[in-house]
């Protein structure tokens, strides 16, 4: 039986000696590559912080302790040890295991995580609890995976820092976020370990302390010199920084040496205050594949464990993210005013294609998404055309920047919002079926979708033509229906228009982007049965094409809005109160995301859950047949 077989939860690490525990980690180590190349996912940042988990679960008393993670794709080694290690392989499939941590999937996960940048406020908080209600444990903030590149943690430990309050925060270091981390802060974190300056001074205290010790003896001499070596020691190493911020600082550590970090955090369960443990750990280490690509172990598709390479694809057809990303390259060559940005994301957004061929007019600004908004008005005041590459969950993250510094003040930066509608076993807290909703009351503010690729070239060049503030694009995460065209054969759409793709009587189906698919296929099959739909393609969201809505409400007398967004406050809601005002004797219903939270799963199955499909079109337009509303034709 090897040492993991043994492990059914925190009490059974703990037991180990801490001779055993290296071991521990190899087979961690091993399990995650093997059934993570049967289930894709989040390989890299779980693989740096095995042995920190061992480290933490040996250290702390899990649940009594409280151990929150930040970004919870660091979380897949956690599971492995906190009891459900069995259900590993059901990771990120329906009913299976969440790719992130979630509370009510096990007492282990005392905060969930799916962004970046929460622990620091989470644990604080935490902290602050216990206290108000005289109880006793440790509470730990693990901060990582470039989580020090977004602005929340700084604001927690500004608050935390100078409380007194016994909390303890783990950094764990590792150069990364999804791509390498950039700015000041990276640079500050990786002069702790370069420093030859900071190294020198504290072998020279060392050597000196040592003797000292020697000469004078006694056990409060040793004592002494070690105070006066960690004083000098933070003196002249960066970890000042955590200082000054009220954080007692010690690293850095070797995040992979169990031993070392166990005795660090003996030592930093003996004291009280603000304390921060920084480790050094290597994102991916372990993984097989040797290819140089720095992006290649955040998150992966199924792959051979041995090799690393990943295994052939089912679908041939690009992605939305990969033809956007080859448009904008294209378009930046006949617009030299044209810039990217993205904050952390260059492959998850496709802008890599970008950065490649116009290195000086990319910018990756860190997981720092309200920074990427406000940053891109700036460039716009002075004359340049931002294009913001950002999935639709993480521009929730930067709202008050999106109406403040750029809807009100009517600046041209355009928005691409990658995963809109739903995201698939990334699950909860990456749905992007929130933006309509949160955009619509934007001022000013131009949303749109495309139902093929020709369409998503067409509106990109439609926003570059626009200037009379925001555009925003969104599309799914999914391969594009069509075979994409070069895109200098693709003109721009015409700004705020709708076009009719079946003609029909009675009931005009109003469809969003990529519903208009399923929307198309309903109307085939329920022509079958006598209805002769009429369906639309809604590519402009706000503002609606007015013109063409009041042609079809003279001679339609019902009107069903599907959209892969929430049924609330979105499209359809939009239309329902245009409509009211322009024809208030037709009928409308909305199809679209119901008022829930939908779990991990394939994204096709998600859709179905939702009714967003042609089935489900032709059922709810059955329904209004059987209730007398809607007669065959």
């Amino acid at each position: 039986m090897t040492l993991l077989e043994t492990i059914h939860g925190p009490a059974d690490v703990r037991r180990l000696s801490r001779a055993q525990l290296p071991e521990l980690a190899a087979e961690v180590r091993q399990r995650l590559i093997d059934v993570v190349s049967q289930t894709g996912g989040h390989i890299g940042a779980g693989l740096g912080v095995v042995e920190l988990t061992v480290a933490l679960l040996h250290a702390f008393d899990s649940p009594q302790d409280r151990i929150v993670w930040d970004v919870g794709h660091q979380g897949y080694p956690w599971k492995i040890l906190t009891g459900r290690n069995p259900l590993l392989p059901t990771l990120r499939q329906q009913g299976g295991l969440s790719g992130f941590l979630r509370r009510d999937e096990s007492l282990h996960d005392h905060f969930g995580a799916g962004h970046a940048g929460t622990a620091v406020s989470a644990a604080f908080g935490m902290a602050t609890a216990r206290d108000l209600k005289g109880e006793r444990y440790h509470v730990v903030g693990v901060v990582g995976d470039g989580a020090l590149t977004c602005g929340l943690p700084y604001e927690g430990m500004n608050n935390a820092g100078h409380s007194e309050r016994d909390i303890v925060l783990v950094l764990n270091d590792n150069g990364m976020s999804i791509a390498p981390n950039v700015g000041a802060i990276n640079k500050y974190l990786g002069s702790v370990i370069a420093s030859p300056a900071t190294n020198r001074m504290r072998e020279r205290v060392k050597h000196l302390i040592e003797r000292a010790s020697h000469v004078v003896g006694g056990r409060s001499m040793v004592e002494f010199a070690k105070t006066v070596e960690e004083s000098i020691k933070n003196l002249w190493s960066p970890g000042m920084l955590f200082e000054e911020l009220g954080f007692r600082y010690f690293g850095p550590i070797d995040g992979h040496n169990i031993e070392a970090m166990l005795r660090t955090f003996d030592l930093v369960k003996t004291l009280t205050g603000p304390r921060v443990v920084h480790v050094i750990t290597e994102k991916g280490r372990g993984f097989p594949l040797k290819e140089p690509d720095l992006e290649k172990f955040h998150a992966r598709n199924p792959y051979d464990p041995v090799t690393g390479v990943l295994k052939p694809a089912g679908d041939s057809r690009p992605t939305w993210t990969k033809v956007f990303g080859q448009a904008i390259t294209e378009l930046a060559a006949e617009h030299p005013e044209l810039v990217a940005i993205t904050a952390a994301m260059p492959s998850g957004t496709g802008t890599q294609t970008f950065q490649k061929r116009w290195p000086e007019r990319f910018f990756d600004v860190g997981i720092a998404e309200a920074h990427a908004t406000t940053f891109a008005a700036g460039l716009a005041v002075g004359g340049v055309r931002p294009v913001v590459a950002i999935y639709s969950t993480f521009l929730q993250r930067a709202y008050d920047s999106l109406i403040h510094d750029v809807a009100i003040q009517r600046l041209p930066v355009i928005f691409c919002l990658d995963r809109a509608g739903m995201v698939g076993a990334d699950g909860q807290t990456h749905m992007g079926l929130y933006d309509m909703a949160y955009m619509l009351p934007v001022p000013n503010l131009t949303i749109t979708q495309p139902r093929d690729s020709r369409e998503l070239i067409g509106l990109l060049r439609c926003a570059l033509a626009h200037g009379e503030g925001p555009f925003s694009i969104r599309y799914p995460r999914d391969s594009v229906p069509d075979s994409p065209p070069p895109t200098a054969e693709v003109a721009a759409v015409p700004y705020g228009t709708w076009e009719i793709l079946r003609p029909g009587r009675e009931c005009a189906v109003l469809a969003v982007g990529i519903m208009c698919g399923p929307a198309l296929a309903a109307a085939e099959l329920l022509a079958r049965e006598g209805f002769d739909l009429t369906v639309v393609n809604c590519r402009f969201i706000k503002p609606l094409d007015e013109t063409l809505l009041r042609a079809l409400l003279a001679d339609h007398r019902f009107v069903l809005t599907v959209e892969d967004g929430t049924a609330i406050n979105g499209f359809g809601a939009f239309v329902a109160a245009t409509v009211e005002r322009l024809a208030p004797d037709v009928r409308v219903a909305v199809m679209g995301a119901p008022d829930r939270t939908y779990e991990h799963a394939a994204r096709d199955q998600q859709l179905e859950e939702a009714g967003l499909t042609a089935a489900g079109i032709a059922t709810r337009l059955r329904a209004w047949a059987a209730e007398g509303s809607l007669t065959l034709s």
